[in-house]
């Protein structure tokens, strides 16, 4: 399963453009080939990282992927992610985002660390993400749907706001940076000076250090407890997919920002419908006489009932087609049909008269099938009624 492109980039959903575009180049810089030769693990998450800023730098493609996920993206949907495979699309792509003097600092004393792209100090660890299964109704899918879900989680501490701290003369400057967060080594290689900067190893990267706990939740800056959530259910979701909910995951450490909400989507089971795609598929079953003489059938669909017409010498295999009476596409305006197959039932257990009848009648040389050399096969029927 693919990771979650704002985890690989390690930036919140409410990350600003630049904040995103920051959040890459730390990452691509650390996983750089020129940095890592021959590491196949680390040219992999180079890869990885600026597939998820092909996604999250495109307005567009990523409010996409902040509704549904990477299924926003899968086979047929058009315009997701490339996921490069080779060096030389990434960089002719996203080469400017490293500038001229991207690994200066490295070799010979450059103009400031890589590592860190003074950015600010991050405070506390952001919340991992939370996944749950909703099972919906076929109708519920048709018209979309809000499910209030009670979700057990980690929420922010409120006798310390998230902080942690016991009260505000509980924290103070980390003594190793300064409050500054990051810390820098200079090691001297064979190509000269090479100047990082690292996340301080004492408060981790957060600047600050804690003296005196919360009793409450000894120090976390959170608590296990439960939420609440109103989740909106767009039309015309499918088994499997995948919504997502930014913030509602679990609340992180000591201010940090929240995880995600993962919602994969079950489809209950209609104990007369069928869905195939878009389109809503419903057996009919007419006996001899109704198929032979033709008759008028009320059939349920997602929204109701319908009547519908069956010509005399309806055949079995025949389709109906009800226009409009599937599902609505979930990123388009488009909308499925109901295809309804019919199926004209043979009696399996015959009384004596009926035996008697029946031996009459088979002998008449208008029961005797003739079939039409024109007519379409059962499979082409249904190939057409798809199409």
């Amino acid at each position: 399963m693919k990771r979650d492109y704002y985890e690989i980039l390690g930036v919140s959903k409410g990350a600003s453009a630049d904040e995103i575009k920051k959040a890459y180049r730390k990452v691509a810089m650390q996983f750089h080939p020129d940095r890592n030769p021959g590491d196949k693990a680390a040219e992999d998450k180079f890869k990885e990282a600026a597939e998820a800023y092909e996604i999250l730098s495109d307005a567009d493609k990523k409010a996409k992927y902040d509704r549904f996920g990477h299924q926003a993206f899968g086979p047929g949907t058009g315009g997701g992610a490339r996921g490069a495979s080779n060096m030389e699309d990434i960089f002719s792509q996203f080469g400017d985002i490293f500038g001229d003097d991207a690994f200066g600092s490295f070799f010979g004393g450059g103009r400031g660390g890589a590592r860190g792209g003074g950015g600010a100090r991050q405070h506390g660890s952001r919340g991992s993400n939370l996944r749950i299964k909703m099972k919906l109704t076929l109708e519920e899918i048709a018209t979309g749907v809000t499910k209030n879900v009670k979700v057990k989680k980690y929420v922010s501490c409120n006798t310390c706001n998230g902080s942690g701290a016991k009260d505000k003369n509980s924290v103070q400057n980390c003594s190793t940076c300064h409050g500054s967060g990051q810390v820098k080594r200079v090691t001297n290689t064979f190509l000269g000076q090479m100047q990082t900067v690292t996340a301080c190893p004492t408060c981790h990267g957060e600047g600050q250090t804690v003296t005196a706990k919360c009793g409450s939740c000894k120090g976390e800056g959170r608590i296990y407890g439960e939420e609440t959530i109103s989740i909106d259910i767009p039309a015309g979701v499918q088994e499997g997919m995948q919504l997502s909910m930014s913030g509602k995951g679990n609340a992180g450490e000591r201010g940090g920002p929240n995880g995600d909400l993962i919602i994969q989507i079950e489809e209950e089971n209609h104990h007369e419908l069928h869905r195939d795609g878009l389109n809503v598929a419903y057996d009919l079953y007419l006996s001899f006489p109704d198929a032979a003489f033709g008759t008028s059938v009320e059939v349920p669909t997602i929204d109701g009932r319908a009547k519908i017409k069956i010509p005399a010498g309806t055949q079995s295999g025949k389709i109906f087609r009800l226009k409009g009476k599937g599902f609505p596409e979930v990123q388009g305006y488009g909308r499925g049909d109901q295809l309804v197959y019919v199926n004209v039932w043979t009696p399996q257990d015959l009384s004596n008269e009926e035996r008697s009848l029946l031996e009459k009648l088979s002998t008449s040389n208008n029961f005797k099938p003739k079939p039409d050399k024109n007519n379409k096969s059962f499979f082409e029927r249904v190939k057409e009624a798809l199409n």
